[in-house]
């Protein structure tokens, strides 16, 4: 069976002058047969040889061959650069001659030209080849890492119920719990995160911070620089709201206070009238 977005080792069963037709059988009728375009026709092959060959559909919505190495493959999942936005979607580069449709229906943002987005690639129920932000069902949950692994991966989701999902190394099912979702985090954003736990299915639960001691020096110098932006003087303290410092830094009203307390023990800071002034 000839199988549309997939690598398959095919048969040269006939030759024409436009290509080569391929096959799974020396005997494959001519429903069973794929073109292989001339341009990409290996020197010297002989009827009977055998082909690496992707397949796809060309602009004429015809089964092609083609021995190029796509980026993405059915059941896949790859960050795709956008090449244009027309009426129905997104055109992404995913290294064949014909884009490949990503629709506004499976986009879990809109995408601009230029953009890099992780997607998934499956077949439509007209038979095109398409695809998708919606990611979860694609990533496997199978990854080698353990509690307190440094990672890579793509925020694909951001849930107010359960937190932000991540593909881990574009492959793993990883999130972020809403509880330890604080900050400020983007669809599309590829970032480091630490391994907290490792799930009885496999899925990885994960942080976008670094261990206690490292995270209040990252976190104290995040406010630092914050109160520099209000040159010098930062108009409230660690008094103030929890909606004001989320919206300010991203921290925690917890995160914050251990934050201000250590740039206040290294003298860098001082609290006065309700405001938190550099040294």
């Amino acid at each position: 069976m000839l199988r549309l977005g997939q690598k398959q080792k095919l048969l040269a069963v006939k030759k024409v002058d436009f290509g080569i037709y391929l096959g799974e059988r020396a005997d494959a009728q001519e429903k069973e047969r794929v073109l292989l375009p001339a341009k990409q026709v290996p020197e010297n092959i002989k009827i009977g040889d055998k082909l690496d060959v992707f397949l796809y559909k060309d602009s004429r919505d015809r089964l092609i061959a083609t021995t190029r190495e796509p980026k993405i493959s059915v059941g896949q999942v790859a960050v795709l650069e956008v090449l244009e936005v027309g009426k129905i979607g997104a055109f992404l580069d995913w290294g064949l001659e014909k884009d490949l449709l990503l629709p506004f229906h499976e986009q879990t943002r809109r995408v601009r030209k230029g953009d890099r987005c992780l997607v998934a690639m499956y077949v439509d129920k007209s038979g095109r080849l398409c695809a998708t932000m919606k990611v979860y069902h694609y990533l496997k949950t199978n990854s080698p890492y353990i509690i307190g692994d440094m990672v890579k991966g793509t925020i694909y989701e951001i849930s107010n119920n359960f937190g932000v999902f991540v593909a881990v190394d574009n492959r793993y099912t990883g999130l972020i719990p809403k509880q330890e979702a604080q900050g400020r985090y983007e669809i599309g954003a590829e970032m480091e995160f630490r391994v907290t736990a490792v799930k009885e299915d496999g899925k990885l639960n994960l942080s976008a911070k670094q261990k206690a001691y490292l995270q209040i020096e990252e976190d104290a110098e995040a406010v630092l620089l914050g109160i520099r932006e209000f040159a010098g003087v930062l108009p409230f303290d660690d008094k103030a709201s929890p909606e004001v410092i989320q919206r300010e830094f991203g921290l925690s009203k917890a995160a914050f206070k251990r934050a201000v307390g250590h740039l206040l023990k290294e003298k860098k800071v001082e609290i006065k009238n309700g405001r938190i002034f550099m040294l």
